[in-house]
């Protein structure tokens, strides 16, 4: 469709298959010798915007994905970082996205707008869509977009840190392929509907929640089949629609549990998240929604996702809103630990670990499996290796 694809000859999937593979595999743990070397973080960024300007997007989006994919591994989520981009270059291949589609606001009333993403790639509409409620909450105290003609836009945390940056509260919410399976159905009809809220406190205080609404993510069900482990009884469903703990039948099957798991277990406030979700996003956008939705693993027809963002100024209250929470935050993670090497922590901290780690050691640490995907993906695109450099040990 693209005429910069002629040249892209590689297999793509031989390399999802080992994309994944080094992720899962991170998850695991590295070996000492491999992990000597570190990604720094704008050669990760350097390393995603080459690839996909390769393929015909615009040097300020192919920056602006590369920056949202490098902020997910460097936050200590390989699995919607630089492990997306094969498939993001895949979907512009094969016609499923336009590479060059700008966002378009369809409604603009005061405090809300509509926008129509045209089928463009997921962060740059999720970038516009934020900064466009962001504006609004200066102006009227709270905005309110919601989006279609979206895809896959990476980590819900990202935007809700727009938001932190620009001292207001952010959430976000998105509609996904279907892979839930709601409560009492053998079938999946919902996303894993991922969402999050952020608020900044005081100083470099915060507070990010950024989660899927269904029991696990699809690459802990992975993980779980390149380790030969059962899976617990809470995340899936097999063929035949009853709870497994066969992990290869589960990936199959495709039917995640709720957030919660099975009725017993509340899992149906899991299912109850997921559809709000899917109003905010779904129903309000005019976008697909629930079943509805392309199913993963086909390309039979363009996504058109659906997403929602807010932005509120907590100023607009007038009531000292940092304060409070820092004090709260504090509160919690001063709580008596059950265990005292485990103290009580709060949405977000363990990815601002995660930032300080990589920050100490001078980049990010990949697997070895992913490092050499990295290595084959560049030899088949043309573009210049991931260069890596010694880990800082200070």
């Amino acid at each position: 469709m693209y005429k910069s694809l002629s040249s892209v000859t590689w297999s793509t999937s031989n390399l999802l298959k080992a994309w994944t593979f080094g992720w899962m595999r991170s998850r695991m743990g590295s070996c000492d010798k491999d992990a000597e070397m570190v990604a720094p973080k704008e050669e990760v960024i350097r390393f995603t915007s080459d690839s996909l300007f390769k393929v015909g997007v615009s040097r300020e989006d192919s920056y602006v994905i590369g920056h949202h994919l490098m902020t997910a591994d460097y936050r200590g989520h390989f699995s919607h970082g630089m492990n997306r981009m094969p498939m993001y270059v895949q979907d512009i291949k094969d016609g499923m996205t336009d590479p060059c589609a700008k966002p378009q606001i369809v409604t603009d009333c005061q405090a809300i707008a509509l926008v129509n993403g045209n089928n463009g790639l997921g962060q740059v509409i999720g970038k516009f869509c934020m900064e466009l409620a962001m504006k609004k909450a200066k102006k009227f105290g709270i905005g309110m977009v919601s989006a279609r003609g979206s895809n896959h836009y990476g980590i819900c945390g990202y935007y809700a840190k727009m938001a932190i940056k620009q001292d207001l509260i952010g959430f976000t919410c998105t509609n996904t392929s279907p892979l839930m399976a709601p409560t009492r159905s053998k079938v999946a009809a919902l996303g894993t509907n991922s969402m999050a809220l952020g608020m900044g406190g005081l100083g470099d205080d915060e507070y990010v929640l950024d989660m899927a609404t269904t029991a696990v993510a699809v690459g802990k069900i992975e993980l779980a089949i390149r380790k030969k482990e059962p899976i617990p009884e809470s995340w899936a469903l097999g063929m035949d629609g009853k709870v497994t703990t066969n992990a290869e039948e589960a990936f199959k099957a495709g039917r995640l549990l709720p957030l919660g798991g099975v009725e017993t277990n509340s899992g149906y406030k899991g299912y109850g998240l997921g559809l709000m979700v899917e109003v905010l996003c779904g129903i309000l956008s005019g976008s697909e929604f629930g079943p509805n939705i392309r199913h993963w693993k086909t390309k039979d027809k363009i996504a058109n996702l659906g997403h929602c963002f807010m932005a509120i100024n907590p100023q607009a209250f007038n009531c000292g809103s940092k304060e409070r929470l820092s004090r709260l935050l504090k509160q919690l993670r001063d709580l008596p630990p059950v265990d005292e090497n485990k103290p009580v922590m709060i949405a977000g901290d363990i990815e601002n670990q995660a930032m300080d780690r990589v920050d100490r050691e001078g980049g990010i640490t990949y697997h070895p499996n992913q490092l050499k995907a990295c290595e084959e993906f560049a030899k088949d695109m043309g573009i210049e290796p991931l260069k890596l450099v010694p880990k800082n040990v200070n």
